[in-house]
């Protein structure tokens, strides 16, 4: 009797080329780059890789036989044509398939003078099918070679890009495998849910099927259903991470907007004067706050009324960005909310909700409310898990500007008080900006996520089409089970959800998507 952990997959030859990575190709020519930094330094690092990579040993380093793997040494490094001895540098070898590449590699570590990084280019170019490298080729064939998968060559990527400490983490753990372990395991599961119901398909009748396989495989689809699911829920945070928190700062003319913005980026970034309504068009800044990347944007003040077009059109523009955006500051004038209060005998709640109604925002009313007036005394959902199983939704932080105006000290203190999302500061004086920065840093933390080995997070939107895809895949599965019971179609859907899975790492014909993936790599990677 065959058993769920012991059917041979050699009985169905379709799924072998499923277990293979994907294929290795032989690349002819040998490359060659400088894989460090343009401009003037102290070092340059010239990469060789190919099946010719020794030459660079013998008729440029001047050596008899190959060095030691891995260990540097020091050497005359010569034209290979005239002999001349064009510097002093360090050789470093590293025989394929323990190499970046999986070919064999020739590293030069030389001063990185211009003349000499030109000089040693040239020498290379001498040497018999050596060729320059195209942007990216290293870590292509890296890829071909299996040493990489797409996975962790976008993991590459942004580690190159990464502007924050945020950033960083993220990148080093997807290049080090933490989602390619977690896809992987993912098709390694389909890779045996498929088979089991190709072998249940094929010896059913022969009676050598134990007879609870297929519920053993619909339970283990449905707990991969919903693994799938969650992550694709929280994920949100990986592309945020990646891509910069797309925050707004929004609210009436003269409430601070773009002073809180010159304070934010350190530097006088945006015009502030006197005068209602400076600020016509949106002004964004790229900005890293407490190691997370954020896309700033200073926005045009709202009105409740106005006949100006070019205001109108302001306006417009800076509801459009908010509604697109991930955090939104909105800048309240702290004497004037102390001075509604009073007069109107209402709480802060009541103030907000008459104060967006006012600016004709009543379309983001439910989002404001729903996060600004979370009293601390009240128990609801973090921030943290709306980020993650909501698409749409909006952090929010009102800010209390203008506070040094403020008469009556003890209402606009007893709102921050009471409200986790509240902030008095004054952006004439810096008070309260450290308690802004601290709430800041909270928001962006909860939106981007904190991920880890064992929790990896997306960071391209092709994961999640590809994901989603896969979902629907499984569901038209157990659609199609549940229905009529038509065994080839179902396993046809599932096979659809591998296919899927093997495209975000590349264990499938993915050519498609692998220029998109390498173009953005520079010329020495």
């Amino acid at each position: 009797m065959i058993g769920f952990q012991t059917i041979r997959f050699f009985n169905l030859p379709w799924l072998s080329s499923l277990y293979s990575t994907h294929c290795r190709v032989a690349h002819k020519s040998t490359i060659y780059a400088l894989s460090s930094g343009y401009g003037k330094c102290g070092v340059a690092v010239i990469r060789v890789s190919g099946p010719k990579a020794s030459e660079v040993i013998y008729n440029i380093g001047g050596m008899d036989i190959l060095p030691q793997p891995r260990f540097a040494k020091l050497c005359k490094l010569r034209d290979p044509e005239t002999k001349e001895i064009l510097d002093k540098g360090l050789l470093m070898w590293f025989p394929g398939p323990k190499s970046f590449t999986g070919e064999d590699i020739c590293e030069l570590h030389v001063h990185g003078g211009q003349a000499v990084i030109s000089s040693i280019l040239l020498a290379l170019s001498k040497l018999p099918s050596f060729q320059p490298a195209e942007p990216g080729e290293f870590t292509r064939r890296a890829f071909d070679f299996g040493k990489l998968d797409l996975t962790e060559v976008e993991g590459l990527g942004d580690l190159l890009s990464a502007e924050t400490e945020a950033q960083r983490k993220q990148a080093y753990l997807q290049m080090e495998g933490s989602l390619s372990n977690l896809y992987n395991s993912w098709r390694q599961t389909l890779i045996k849910c498929v088979a089991h119901l190709e072998a249940f398909i094929d010896f059913s009748e022969d009676e050598n099927i134990e007879d609870n396989i297929m519920v053993l495989v619909n339970n283990i689809l449905n707990e991969l259903e919903k693994e799938i699911q969650e992550h694709v829920h929280q994920s949100k945070c990986g592309e945020r991470l990646r891509e910069g928190v797309r925050t707004v700062i929004i609210g009436e003319p003269n409430v601070g907007k773009s002073s809180l913005l010159n304070i934010l980026c350190n530097r006088p970034a945006a015009i502030v004067t006197p005068i209602a309504g400076t600020t016509r068009d949106i002004v964004e800044l790229h900005m890293n706050i407490g190691g997370y990347p954020v896309l700033l944007a200073d926005t045009a003040g709202l009105r409740s009324e106005t006949k100006d077009e070019v205001e109108i059109e302001g306006m417009t523009r800076a509801k459009s960005a908010a509604k697109s955006s991930d955090l939104i500051l909105f800048v309240i004038d702290s004497a004037d909310c102390v001075h509604k209060m009073d007069q109107n005998k209402i709480n802060f709640e009541n103030f907000i909700q008459n104060y967006l109604l006012s600016l004709r925002m009543q379309d983001f009313a439910d989002i404001l409310v729903k996060d600004v007036l979370v009293k601390k005394n009240k128990v609801s959902k973090s921030i943290k898990e709306e980020a993650h199983y909501h698409e749409n939704f909006k952090s929010c932080l009102v800010i209390l500007n203008k506070y040094d105006l403020v008469d009556n000290h003890a209402v606009i203190n007893e709102v921050a008080v009471n409200y986790h999302n509240v902030v008095n500061i004054s952006c004439k004086t810096k008070e309260g900006m450290s308690t802004l920065q601290t709430k800041l840093e909270s928001h962006l933390k909860d939106l981007c996520g904190n991920p880890t080995r064992e929790r990896p997070n997306f960071t391209q939107a092709r994961h999640r089409h590809h994901l989603s895809f896969c979902l629907t895949s499984i569901n038209d599965y157990f659609s199609i089970y549940n229905n009529n019971g038509d065994l080839v179609l179902a396993a046809q859907k599932l096979r659809n959800a591998l296919r899927h899975i093997g495209k975000i790492t590349g264990h499938v014909n993915a050519e498609q998507i692998l220029d998109v993936i390498f173009k953005d790599f520079c010329i020495g990677k």
